[in-house]
């Protein structure tokens, strides 16, 4: 399984904000966001391949017993299946994040879905192959709904524009199954100021139709780089 990085941090998204974890950064993507912050995991892939073995013994190193297992996609490595059972053995809080277009039969505490908009595909001038790629892979409702029945979840999106908003609500209908208070939006940027100035019409919307305003904490404690 090749892995970008093995780090320690604080979790900066979601339910879990503020609680200590180790991340494992899978380094590989079935799709290309224009806004993706972690290239290095996606359009150009770096890291080591390295054994379920060696990926444990790694994790238990930090002592935490809160592990992400992140991407890129991890849903792409069949080595997900055993690395995910073995922290669940050494009883391990695991949280898995995933565009949620592809289903592997993973164990885990809490499956983190970010669908992906239509604010989250490349320009066709600069990435003609790779725009008519992402399209055809973002959605795939068949395995939004297997993961729905299947894990205690919650579903993030990226929204930028009240246009966007609007396409989230269209995106939720499609799934009666969803609780709209485990839908969370989250601002798109990676600079305070741009998250702040979304987030101040961002977070009313949020009260006002009964979903839940998800602020991208790492940006703001952490500047943008590798192992925070």
């Amino acid at each position: 399984m090749r892995i970008a990085e093995i780090f320690k941090s604080v979790q900066g998204e979601g339910r879990l904000t503020g609680t200590e974890s180790v991340f494992v950064r899978s380094s590989g993507c079935n799709l290309r966001c224009a806004y993706c912050d972690t290239p290095y995991a996606s359009s150009a892939p770096e890291g080591d391949d390295l054994s379920v073995e060696e990926i444990v013994g790694r994790v238990i190193l930090f002592d935490s017993s809160h592990v992400v297992l992140t991407g890129g996609e991890p849903m792409l490595f069949a080595e997900l299946i055993p690395l995910a059972a073995e922290l669940r053995r050494r009883e391990k809080h695991i949280t898995i994040e995933t565009a949620g277009t592809l289903y592997l039969p993973v164990e885990c505490d809490l499956m983190s879905i970010s669908p992906k908009l239509s604010n989250s595909t490349p320009s066709a001038d600069t990435e003609p192959r790779w725009r008519r790629r992402h399209e055809s892979n973002r959605h795939a409702p068949e395995v939004i709904d297997r993961l729905l029945t299947e894990y205690d979840y919650q579903l993030k999106f990226v929204v930028a524009t009240a246009e966007d908003c609007r396409e989230v609500e269209d995106y939720i209908a499609q799934f009666p199954r969803i609780d709209r208070d485990q839908v969370m939006l989250m601002p798109e940027g990676m600079d305070a100021k741009k998250l702040a100035t979304i987030a101040e019409w961002l977070e009313p919307y949020c009260k006002e139709h009964g979903l839940r305003f998800c602020p991208r904490r790492q940006i703001e404690w952490f500047v943008p780089v590798r192992g925070k």
